[in-house]
């Protein structure tokens, strides 16, 4: 027996493990299933990473399943143990705003209506007035400590140290699952491969605790082309949340993924069906110079995460940034998130604007003033995509979009943005 869910989640790459692929099919086909997926507040956003799961919620719900979504309110508190150093410690109001946000942001993706309805639950409502003797004597019985040494994460601290407070994440997770059973009849709990451990560990104590079996999932985790994972580079996390991630950097975070990927992303994150991914899949092998996959992936994704909106903002910006439309249509917040992501210098305006050449060589895009002057003299030289003839010419207000920033260009990709301030 299969699945047509299952089907569909293998077919978009959303299915890495499960504890019996048979069962689960079962499962899903007797009628509808009440599920879970959790997200931490360890950050004030949730990321790009945490959207897989949303998009499998998505799915399920689709198919008529009904939607828990927990946020961490206790589990945020302690961390998930990392590969390497105890994590820091977040006050209990700093989760808590957390929390809230989080909570906002995971609501948006599914519908909090109908028969499948989705809900919002919090796993601070059932540990935080749990005594600890209760936890140890109801739940810490069921975790035998040889099987919590041999995880692959507690392993590879033991050498260096691993604190009780993040040896114990797994109880509390795995308690999550055995409380969302208990009290709202949750029979599968999914989340990325590098949760499975905890997420077993959840399967097994119902077992233990309850006789009863339950089922599991896991996604893969994304990577890029040479096997790495995404994560805190160097350029930040991609977070969805517009004040961390402009809805600009967000597009453009998409619309630079390698052609190796791109089909596996859409896949993941667009609503598009086989037939159009298919045909996406072909214009990249066949003409990526056209980069139709990127583009699509790029919208779609923008247009769920901010709106069509911010979408059509974003792609506005990136033709304005290069010279193929005008900067000045560009709403202020769309162009403060570009001149975040291509890099601002401030100039002090204050005591009198400065000249073409200040601007350019300030800004980064040529090395000196005299490489300045040669670029004017060349005619590469751009402000506002205006080409620049006078390169001692000093700006004017008119220069300044929304009365601060100037954008400068040397040639067709040379980009960066100056913010003008007026210090008192």
């Amino acid at each position: 027996m299969t699945s047509a869910v299952l089907d569909e989640l293998k077919w978009r790459g959303l299915l890495a493990n499960s504890t019996d692929e048979q069962a689960l099919a079962e499962h899903l086909d007797a009628g509808p299933v009440t599920f879970y997926v959790g997200f931490d507040p360890t950050a004030p956003s949730i990321h790009f990473g945490n959207l897989v799961q949303l998009m499998v919620a998505r799915q399920l719900q689709a198919a008529g399943h009904r939607p828990l979504l927990l946020v961490g309110g206790s589990t945020g508190m302690i961390g998930d143990p990392k590969d390497s150093g105890e994590r820091t410690l977040n006050s209990a109001d700093t989760v808590a705003s957390w929390v809230e946000r989080i909570r906002a942001q995971v609501g948006k993706y599914l519908d909090f209506t109908g028969p499948a309805a989705a809900r919002m639950v919090n796993n601070l409502d059932w540990t935080g007035p749990m005594p600890v003797l209760d936890f140890l004597r109801d739940i810490g019985k069921h975790f035998p400590v040889n099987r919590m040494l041999a995880r692959d994460v507690v392993r590879n601290r033991l050498e260096e140290g691993i604190s009780y407070t993040e040896f114990s994440y797994v109880l509390l997770q795995s308690m999550d699952y055995l409380e969302l059973h208990r009290t709202l009849g949750c029979t599968l709990q999914f989340g990325g491969s590098d949760q499975w451990g905890n997420i077993t560990a959840g399967v097994e104590l119902i077992r233990r605790a309850e006789g009863t079996r339950v089922h599991a999932l896991a996604t893969p985790l994304l990577t890029k082309a040479d096997g790495t994972k995404f994560g805190k580079t160097e350029g930040g996390s991609i977070w969805l949340d517009p004040g961390m991630t402009s809805p600009y950097a967000f597009h453009q975070f998409f619309l630079n993924a390698e052609d190796a990927k791109v089909v596996e992303y859409l896949k993941v994150f667009s609503p598009r069906g086989r037939a159009e991914i298919d045909e996406l899949a072909r214009l990249t092998a066949e003409a990526p110079q056209r980069r139709a996959a990127q583009k699509a992936l790029a919208d779609d994704v923008t247009a769920l995460v901010h709106s069509v909106e911010e979408r059509d903002a974003a792609v506005a910006a990136g033709a304005a940034i290069f010279g193929r439309s005008d900067l000045r249509e560009l709403p202020e917040a769309t162009l403060a998130g570009v001149a975040a992501e291509i890099g601002t210098v401030e100039i002090d305006g204050s005591v009198g604007l400065p000249t073409v050449v200040e601007v350019l060589e300030r800004s980064g895009v040529v090395a000196s003033k005299g490489a300045a002057r040669r670029a004017v003299a060349e005619g590469g030289a751009y402000l506002n995509n205006v080409k620049i003839t006078e390169a001692e010419a000093q700006l004017s207000e008119a220069d300044l979009l929304h009365g601060r920033w100037v954008i400068a260009r040397r040639g067709r990709r040379t980009v960066a943005a100056v913010a003008v301030s007026r210090r008192s």
